[in-house]
């Protein structure tokens, strides 16, 4: 992960006044270590949830079960309850949302493998973008990670 990505991050949170939570399911963590990387990022990353199953996705981060049935995990509409339920539910101004398929298992033809769905909600911002990405499931995480926290520079200027 690129260091220099975090400390622009850093810097817009810490000069606006926000912190930033995740909420994460493909990348089971890997977003809130990559930010935790950086010293001093307790001072705008509060933390996240990893939420894998549905059952969690609901329970911790309001995600409505309607939604998950109707749209499914790896959907628009589930990643941006995701993203807002983790604001409101774990205190901050923002929050990033990531949820797809990692494989090697699980793909279908209208979600394939290496689909993943991040989301974004600012003060400002209420935003979702979805990927196609390739490789292995390592690959896939480390992309999905990257792209969640690279996808704030569009929407934090």
């Amino acid at each position: 992960m690129r260091t220099e990505l975090i400390e622009w991050l850093a810097g817009q949170l810490l000069a606006r006044g926000w912190s930033l939570v995740t909420a994460e399911s493909c990348t089971g963590g890997l977003i809130g270590s990559e930010l935790t990387n950086m010293s001093g990022s307790s001072e705008w990353y509060l933390g996240g949830v990893i939420a894998y199953s549905n059952a969690l996705k609901q329970d911790l981060l309001g995600v409505p079960g309607p939604v998950l049935q109707e749209h499914g995990a790896v959907s628009r509409a589930t990643v941006l309850a995701m993203a807002e339920g983790a604001a409101s539910r774990l205190g901050a101004q923002c929050a990033v949302a990531v949820s797809g398929i990692a494989g090697p298992t699980g793909g279908t033809e209208e979600k394939p493998v290496g689909t993943v769905w991040v989301a974004w909600v600012t003060p400002d911002t209420r935003d979702a973008e979805q990927f196609l990405f390739d490789g292995d499931r390592i690959d896939i995480k480390r992309q999905s990670a990257l792209a969640a926290i690279a996808g704030f520079s569009s929407r934090m200027d």
